[in-house]
């Protein structure tokens, strides 16, 4: 029987070990994992009429693998996208919350007339926004920060204060070492195609208009948590064999495959193998095998970051705030990247009446948050919620998840470390990788990685795998 091993049950795992179902179910796949759960980064918490996400909240319907594994399930009825009663997001600055501004195409103003109504950006910053359209594009396509391509294009005003917080939601990264090629690759395309970066955001916001004809709201979560993903993922893998609990200690070579040894003393054999394993335990496990691939990976570095939801029970408190909720600029000095107004982002996340509210915390580069106690963490938490939202009283309940290293940062020099470790796989037949060290952090980007994985691994163990399929 051919066997294939994936190691790492997070939603790349996951979705690696459905579709080999899918595909192969004559294949016997194998899932570890070492924590006692699955699920990886996205975990939910329900409690007493609350339902709280530890980590990702939501995902992105414009990036298609996410909607078309929900559409796969026969579970879209279970999606839901933002509470629009509270359509609001806001900007901490200068201690005050600044609304966004309307024509936002991905995180710059496209929009001047409305961006002159802003408190956020001053007129001269407004000025040099509008100056964009007659600045030449950068010759070559020579990699650069994120930080200095934008700051190039609309000015550092804007970057600083509307662009590099909004972006930080997405990597808790510092966006002067992240390579624009490998998280924006789309905003040097536009400029070099268009000659100007805001031009090209609205051809490209118009043609997407065109296009988007699903019908989904451009933010999506399930209505009882993002967990209710992995629930329904689980319940089409009874045919996988799952061991979690379990660690790998170290990997080997066979005449077929591989060899998978757990701490434990158990082996498992592979006729083709997959690591979503964060970056640095991949570098772990390959190490014995090929050295330059070792190396590559344990260059992707990793942020650490805790979030920390608040409840409040009291009315009064939910009356005091309307909208998602807001971001912050590295430049106010704070530890904390963002807060989101729970209750009002999403409906069911609070009983009628009550408040939750969650809190981001850590930046990389920056202070190291998970050194601090629950208790410091809890104090920063609520001297933000008091400064920025004037609430004072306690929290009936609050809830604290740490995940260090949980957080790959695409710096410089990213692509090129892509393609050495896309070279040394080459060297190693039915070795495979997937996860959020690679294309991209979001949930849809790490199910479409998860899912290559698995045809890949199917192509090496099953000759006629390609052909089979496009015969489906």
């Amino acid at each position: 029987m051919t066997r294939v091993v994936i190691v790492g049950g997070g939603i790349s795992g996951l979705a690696a070990a459905y579709r080999l179902r899918t595909l192969a179910p004559e294949v016997q796949v194998t899932l570890i994992e070492r924590e006692a759960r699955l699920g990886g980064k996205i975990l939910t918490e329900r409690a007493g009429g609350f339902v709280i996400e530890a980590g990702a909240d939501c995902f992105l319907s414009r990036k298609p693998r996410g909607i078309a594994l929900c559409e796969e399930l026969g579970v879209t009825e279970r999606l839901q996208g933002r509470d629009p009663a509270h359509a609001r997001t806001f900007v901490r600055s200068g201690g005050a919350l600044h609304p966004l501004p309307e024509g936002l195409t991905g995180m710059v103003p496209t929009n001047l007339e409305a961006l002159a109504q802003s408190t956020l950006i001053s007129p001269e910053g407004q000025a040099r926004l509008a100056e964009e359209t007659e600045l030449p594009p950068a010759p070559g396509d020579e990699d650069e920060s994120v930080a200095g391509f934008v700051t190039r294009r609309v000015g550092r005003e804007v970057f600083e204060r509307l662009v590099e917080p909004l972006m930080g939601g997405i990597y808790a990264g510092d966006a002067a070492q992240l390579s624009l090629a490998s998280t924006f690759p789309q905003l040097r395309q536009l400029e070099h195609k268009h000659g100007s970066l805001l031009r090209g955001l609205v051809a490209a916001q118009a043609q997407s208009d065109d296009a988007n004809a699903s019908g989904y709201p451009p933010f999506i979560s399930f209505r009882s948590g993002m967990e209710e993903l992995v629930e329904l993922l689980l319940t089409e893998l009874d045919e996988v064999k799952i061991l979690t609990g379990h660690t790998v200690g170290q990997l080997g070579t066979t005449e077929s495959g591989y060899q998978v040894t757990l701490t434990d003393g158990s082996r498992h054999e592979a006729d083709a193998l997959i690591l979503t394993t964060p970056a640095f335990v991949t570098a772990r496990l390959v190490a014995p095998l090929d050295e330059a691939l070792a190396a590559a990976h344990q260059a992707i570095p990793y942020a650490s970051v805790a979030t920390l939801s608040v409840a409040y029970r009291d009315p009064s408190v939910a009356a005091r705030f309307d909208g998602y909720g807001y971001v912050i600029p590295t430049m106010e000095g704070t530890e904390v990247l963002a807060c989101t107004w729970s209750s009002n982002k999403w409906a069911g996340r609070a009983p009628d009446g009550a408040a939750l509210i969650r809190v981001y915390l850590g930046r990389y580069g920056g202070r190291n948050v998970l050194a601090e106690s629950d208790d410091t963490l809890l104090a920063m938490a609520l001297e933000e919620i008091e400064r920025t939202l004037d609430i004072s009283e306690p929290p009936d309940q609050h809830w604290l998840y740490r995940w260090p290293e949980a957080m790959p940062q695409y710096t410089l020099g990213h692509p090129e470390r892509l393609a050495l470790i896309e070279q040394r796989l080459a060297a190693h037949p039915g070795l495979f990788v997937a996860g959020a060290a690679y294309r991209g952090v979001g949930i849809p980007d790490c199910i479409l990685s998860g899912e290559q994985a698995a045809r890949a691994a199917l192509a090496h163990v099953e000759p006629n795998f390609v052909t089979k399929e496009r015969s489906l």
